[in-house]
């Protein structure tokens, strides 16, 4: 902001904050000494809420698209940065999930909650970048985000971008996730 006097990418501070929600969800109930199956589903459903939020910045790099000017190297490290720390807390918050739900799920079941969680991820994402509902949305217009989804869950063919979207985003999450993962046990 002082190099270029302009504000506008003040909202990747919002959105990394939004993005550290699910890691301190996770970092909080790994914490607790003995978290109830009950509390451990509330705040699981409470961190797939905010979950979409962390790899979302990725799609920020779509401003990129706007910038006419001659610090454009500037924008791409900026944006690369923010989208880089939110995949950072992204994997962080899996992680530990995955550490939480394997204590009372076997191997098999948790890999396949992991699995749909980087696809539900990847529809959220969908659901922020071209629909614009927030994590908020679930309480403030909970109606309309409902009936969003049911038609396109009923009307598949006739959204098959937002399938794809979800397919591709999901997948690209999982397979960076298994990269972090073996990067983290080289470590």
């Amino acid at each position: 902001m002082k190099i270029t006097h302009s504000f506008t990418y003040i909202f990747l501070i919002w959105n990394l904050f939004l993005a550290v929600i699910p890691y301190a969800i996770t970092m909080t109930l790994k914490s607790k000494r003995h978290l109830n199956s009950y509390a451990l589903s509330f705040w699981c459903c409470v961190w797939l809420l905010f979950l979409p939020n962390a790899p979302y910045i990725i799609t920020d790099l779509l401003h990129l698209s706007n910038i006419n000017n001659s610090m454009l190297w500037l924008d791409v490290l900026l944006l690369t940065s923010f989208a880089y720390n939110g995949l950072i807390v992204f994997f962080l918050s899996v992680f530990d999930m995955q550490i939480l739900i394997a204590s009372r799920l076997s191997k098999n079941k948790t890999r396949y909650f992991i699995n749909i969680v980087f696809m539900l991820t990847g529809f959220g994402v969908y659901l922020g970048r071209f629909l614009r509902y927030n994590s908020w949305d679930i309480l403030q217009q909970p109606l309309a985000l409902l009936e969003d989804i049911s038609i396109m869950i009923l009307q598949p063919r006739a959204h098959i971008e937002i399938w794809l979207f979800t397919f591709c985003f999901g997948s690209f999450l999982m397979l960076s996730f298994w990269l972090f993962k073996a990067f983290k046990r080289i470590e």
